[in-house]
């Protein structure tokens, strides 16, 4: 009777050390990591494209380029120097400056927390009736047991969670979109930018590429998945899935956005879905909040789960136990009591404010460094076949020849 499960167990573990494992598996965690802090509530979305109305498009080009090369240049450095952490991988791209990273990613990840908790307090509220608190604490707990149970269920949750969001979130597009068609092409045929009518095309670019540098804090959370790549052929093209899967939503909202545009109960909105589904029937609103709900409870949990890596890698490196599962989880909650009390300064102010300084910080200490350092270790070939437990650092540096198809 219970013969059947190690082959099932033993198919599970195969598709994950598979094609999937190896080129699909890194966007989906990525995306599904940056989809709370990036369109869950569909505020980020207004901040950083749809404000400037039909000239929005060209932030996002700027961001499903900057996701493809940034996701390419993690994964391909990763496979290099065998480094699945981002204090190794720091340690390749900026030395012993590493530790600026740490400082920033801390910063950025308690805002974004912060971000996740105050919506899903509110989301929660607005679509179920409960009391704010009640979705809070129920984010506490879910993350709290991801991360206790640790890599294996985040990455079946995820890949199961992400077919999910994708669904709902082409729904909700769909719904909003159809609904407001004439509107949306209007928006587009008078390229209407009334929010911003002294803007620049460039302006607007550079918009998209902070998006994509407070966004750089996600990356970390999908390193683990790295380890099964073993060419540049995967890094390759999971670098371009992940570009498309974490672009994808963004235009959908930034689409759906345009049809409103430039209203202010919607641009000046705390959670712009919220109104834009308005007109919908209750069961789609409730749909909403369960499906953005699980968003913000996937963002929370890879962020906290790669901090939480780190102090493990730490722990390895200073000839110490790593943390056992209970510790991870207090870490776990310890960071969203803290990122709860800043949650209180209010999400508009938190994305508005909070996110355009971290993006430049995440740029200078990760962004930059990815993109030079990065980008010169890949053209010059430079790499070694370390093992997982090695620190790069501190061996030979002469380079070795690629491994290619």
């Amino acid at each position: 009777m219970t013969e059947p499960a190690p082959a099932a167990e033993s198919k599970v573990s195969k598709f994950f050390g598979g094609r999937y494992g190896r080129l699909i598996l890194p966007g989906v965690i990525l995306q599904s990591v940056l989809i709370g802090g990036g369109y869950a509530t569909g505020r980020e979305i207004v901040e950083f494209g749809a404000t400037y109305g039909a000239m929005g498009w060209i932030a996002g080009v700027a961001i499903i380029i900057g996701f493809g090369l940034m996701a390419f240049l993690m994964f391909e450095i990763a496979r290099r120097f065998q480094v699945f952490d981002y204090r190794r991988l720091l340690r390749v791209l900026i030395g012993p400056l590493y530790w600026l990273f740490d400082i920033v990613y801390i910063m950025l990840a308690i805002l974004i927390i912060a971000i996740m908790a105050a919506a899903t307090g509110e989301i929660v509220q607005q679509t179920m009736g409960f009391n704010y608190w009640v979705g809070v604490i129920f984010m506490i707990v879910v993350v709290w047991l991801l991360i206790y149970y640790g890599e294996g269920l985040i990455e079946k949750t995820k890949s199961v969670g992400t077919t999910a969001l994708y669904l709902g979130y082409i729904m909700f597009a769909v719904l909003v979109i159809n609904r407001n068609w004439d509107q949306v092409v209007e928006t587009f045929r008078t390229v209407d930018h009334s929010l911003h009518p002294d803007i620049s095309w460039m302006a607007v670019l550079w918009a998209g590429v902070l998006y994509v540098g407070y966004n750089l804090a996600v990356y970390p959370a999908a390193l683990f998945t790295a380890r099964r790549q073993t060419r540049l052929r995967h890094t390759l093209v999971s670098g371009i899935v992940a570009g498309l899967f974490m672009t994808l939503p963004w235009f959908l909202t930034y689409i759906a956005l345009m049809g409103f545009y430039p209203s202010a109960e919607v641009f000046d909105a705390t959670v712009p879905w919220l109104v834009m589904l308005g007109p919908e029937a209750v069961w789609v609103v409730v749909l909403f909040g369960i499906v953005v709900g699980w968003t913000l409870i996937e963002t929370a949990t890879g962020m906290i789960y790669a901090l939480v890596a780190r102090v493990d890698q730490n722990l390895v490196d200073a000839k110490r136990r790593p943390m056992n599962r209970r510790t991870g989880g207090f870490i776990a909650v310890g960071t969203l009591v803290l990122a709860l009390l800043l949650a209180q300064v209010g999400i508009i102010d938190l994305i508005a404010v909070g996110y355009t300084a971290m993006a430049y910080a995440m740029i200078a200490v990760f962004g930059i460094p990815l993109l030079v350092r990065g980008g010169y270790l890949i053209i010059t070939r430079k790499g070694q076949a370390f093992s997982v437990a090695t620190d790069p650092t501190e061996q030979r540096t002469e380079p070795v020849a690629d491994q290619r198809d």
